[in-house]
Parts: structure tokens; sequence; C-alpha cells
């Protein structure tokens, strides 16, 4: 097994005033030749956002991106004619292939909003937009990893166009759960969003990252309550 850690204090930082970002990989004003990707995970970006303010409409080209709230209503709009607000529990992603344009912003006055975006390389160029998202069942949540993306529209979760598999879970303290990777020659990319927890002989806290490869199964050891968001990915695209 081969592996990379990203402590939470060794992201990059932006504070533009009403937004306060965090990037694991190289984005914007970042730029670390040694942390741009791992694999065909592009970007995971911790963002927090001022109430009644976000992200004017922009494009993007040939990326797939997945939003995850984590606190507050998103709302999103899009040039696809797409209009919704979204929550923690939701999931939502944008395939942008040959080209879409979509604004961000915090639905409410009185609280912030805070998110992950998350941006995959495709395996596909140039393939016609689309827009999606889910409700999970939180209950589904406890004590498992529950698949929230895959690359095949009738399996759990959403799809998308690449040959990754991302799945959340939220663990009590004491157990201990084990992840197989689908595919042997893809990586692992472990982001814990919150508590303590052990794989191998790393600890992990609260917004570490912990790339993983050449492993066939990885094995977390919950020393606090956790909620962990697990993103298999293909090593090369």
């Amino acid at each position: 097994m081969q592996k990379i850690i990203h402590r939470a204090s060794s992201r990059g930082q932006a504070d533009h005033g009403w937004l306060k970002s965090y990037h694991t990989f190289s984005f914007a004003n970042y730029y670390d030749p040694s942390r741009m990707n791992f694999g065909v995970l592009r970007v995971l970006n911790d963002d927090e956002v001022a109430p009644g303010m976000g992200f004017g409409k922009h494009p993007h080209k040939n990326m797939e991106i997945i939003s995850i709230p984590l606190e507050g209503d998103l709302e999103h709009s899009d040039s696809m004619g797409n209009t919704a607000v979204i929550r923690e529990g939701d999931i939502q992603t944008m395939s942008a292939g040959t080209g879409v344009s979509h604004s961000e912003r915090n639905k409410n006055r009185d609280q912030k909003v805070k998110f992950l975006q998350i941006w995959v390389l495709p395996n596909k160029l140039n393939v016609t937009p689309r827009y999606d998202q889910i409700t999970l069942e939180k209950d589904k949540l406890k004590d498992q990893f529950l698949q929230i993306i895959s690359p095949d529209p009738g399996d759990d979760g959403i799809w998308i166009h690449q040959q990754a598999w991302f799945h959340l879970g939220e663990f009590s303290e004491g157990n201990s759960v084990s992840y197989t990777l689908k595919n042997k020659e893809n990586g692992l990319y472990v982001f814990l969003l919150e508590g303590t927890c052990q794989v191998g002989d790393e600890i992990l806290n609260r917004r570490d990252g912990l790339g993983i490869w050449e492993a066939d199964t990885v094995t977390f050891e919950i020393n606090a309550s956790s909620k962990i968001l697990l993103m298999e990915v293909p090593m090369a695209n």
C-alpha cells in the first residue's frame, strides 16, 4: 500500500470576506506543484459563503462537478434551465461537457452556507451537459458507507462520466469498518469531515486527507464519532 497524507493545516487558504475556502489541491491563487491532484480527483474545496452572498454565473467545460452541502441552503442556477436549493443530506452533480454556466449562492441572509465542491476529470470529453441531485436517507449512513457516486446510471447514487465511486458514512466511536476498492487499479482518497479515526499507522483528524493506492481493502478504526467521505478514482485518465 502506498499513501500520501494531507493534513488540514497544510491546505491552501483563501479569504475573500464573503468567501472562505480551503483547497486540498492547487486552485485559483493557491499553487503547489506537488498538490495538483490525486489521480483524476482534481479539486477538493471546503467552502464557506457568507449570508446572501455567492458565486455569480461562470462557465465550466469538460469537468464532473460534485457539490456536497454541509450546512445551510445553497441555491443553484444554470444555463440548462435548472434551479434548485440543496442542503445537508443532498448530493448534486453537474457534467459540464461541451460547456455550461452556473451560479451558486447562499439563499439565506441570516446564516452561513458550507459545502464541498469536488471536480473530477471525465473519461469522455464534450458530452452533453447534464445535472442531477439526490437526497440521502440519513439512516443508511449510520455505521456504514453509503454509495453516493458511481459510473453506472443503474447503480446507487448519481452517475458521472468516470470510473469513480464515492461513499459517505457516519460512524460511532469504537467501530471498525472496511472498504474494498471496486477497481484494484484505482486509488482511494479519504477525507475526514468530522471526528478522529485511524487508517493503518495514520491517525486522521477533522478535515485531514489521506490518499491510498496499490491497496485492495482499507480498514478504519473509529477513535471518536466520525463522518468520512471516500473517493475512489482512477490514478490515470
